[in-house]
């Protein structure tokens, strides 16, 4: 089972902290956080350092992947949940949104033969004949994720501005749980956040593990970004806690 509390050896940044640093880089003024601490960040996990919770991250292996096109940004948001999906899930892919182009590395992935994309939209804006609610694992290919990671106001004029995602059948989910997301407003509880998404189609795919590792890593994560807030301690044998720790032995 792992230690909370040993040291860390350094990762590799993944897909979503690489696109967040291309994105500082391209600015001209430092991104701030609506109601954010200005004390220091871990730049790991982007909680402030007494609240860090890279010592908690779990690696899930997964035949499935994620593909997140995200907002302009989204990446430097320290709520955004984007980044949580790419701690579990190794193959996770991030791409930048533009009105006016694309990246030639997402329209390669989007081809690349042993991927079946899933694009993951409500099928209320989809045309019938693009909707489908299961995953089919098809010989020789590996369910490839594709979310769009904005605010929904972003995420639907996202959807129809990407005409390269016309083609891709369109996942929708018929979740039956509320949204326990507590980071950002939503007028709808039926609106999920990322992750939660996420944790939907792995379950859908037949990812179990990882499905419930994500859900226990977004409550810690919410717990520490909150406390951080508070300015409360994290109490590391707390129940969201030990339901990670079971789920990373």
């Amino acid at each position: 089972m792992s230690d909370f509390n040993a040291p860390q050896k350094p990762r590799t940044p993944h897909a979503v902290a690489r696109l967040r640093s291309a994105r500082i880089a391209r600015s001209s003024k430092p991104f701030l956080a609506r109601g954010g601490s200005r004390l220091a960040h871990c730049a790991g996990c982007r909680l402030v350092m007494s609240h860090c919770l890279c010592a908690l991250r779990p690696t899930v292996p997964t035949q499935a992947a994620v593909c997140l096109i995200m907002c302009d940004i989204e990446p430097l948001k320290p709520s955004n949940t984007g980044w949580l999906i790419a701690d579990v899930v190794a193959d996770t892919a991030a791409f930048g949104w533009a009105r006016t182009e694309v990246d030639p590395a997402l329209l390669a992935m989007l081809a690349d033969p042993q991927w079946q994309p899933y694009l993951v939209f409500p099928g209320e804006f989809v045309a019938a004949e693009r909707v489908v609610t299961d995953v089919s694992i098809q010989a020789g290919k590996r369910p490839l994720f594709v979310l769009l990671d904005a605010t929904w106001p972003e995420a639907r004029k996202m959807f129809r501005k990407s005409p390269y995602l016309n083609h891709l059948p369109v996942l929708s989910l018929q979740p039956e749980q509320l949204s326990r997301y507590r980071l950002r407003r939503s007028k709808r509880e039926d609106h999920f956040c990322t992750s939660e998404v996420a944790a939907l189609c792995m379950e859908l795919a037949g990812e179990s593990h990882a499905a419930q590792t994500l859900e226990a890593y977004l409550d810690v994560f919410t717990t520490h970004y909150l406390q951080a807030k508070q300015q409360m301690p994290i109490d590391l044998e707390d129940d969201v806690h030990l339901r990670l720790k079971g789920l990373s032995g």
